[in-house]
């Protein structure tokens, strides 16, 4: 089952799991040092939540979370039939897990990514760990 992605800059993220958390009625499914992610099934909804107080936008993109990395492919192809700048990042690492994803962007600028987990990863330092909470979803 597809899902939207909303993926928000916040300036603490300890308030913020709280919030959302009783925003939801659900837990945080993925925590890490200035990430944290719920996996909501009523709305379906991926919500990512970055820790990046200085940010100049609290949206920092939008998504659609696939099933498999066929679909991810199939989206890409279906995007780049419809004329649209599509960017492609297959096994990359990205918010403490490994992806396959696809990038577009909307008229006016807003980032939307397609994308599949294949697995969970772990971050080898601290600098990985704050890198990866901040910059890579950009």
């Amino acid at each position: 089952m597809a899902r939207l992605q909303l993926a928000l800059n916040v300036s603490n993220l300890d308030k913020a799991v709280e919030f959302y958390s009783k925003l939801f009625g659900a837990d945080v499914a993925k925590r890490r040092p200035g990430y944290a992610n719920f996996e909501i099934a009523d709305p379906p909804l991926k919500l990512v939540l970055f820790e990046n107080p200085d940010a100049a936008s609290r949206l920092n993109h939008l998504g659609v979370e696939v099933e498999c990395p066929e679909k991810v492919v199939a989206v890409g192809e279906r995007l780049k039939q419809a004329d649209l700048v599509v960017k492609e990042q297959p096994q990359t690492t990205c918010c403490y897990a490994l992806q396959d994803k696809v990038w577009v962007s909307d008229p006016d600028g807003e980032n939307w990514e397609i994308y599949t987990v294949l697995e969970d990863s772990t971050p080898s330092t601290r600098e990985d760990a704050k890198a990866a909470s901040v910059t890579c979803c950009s």
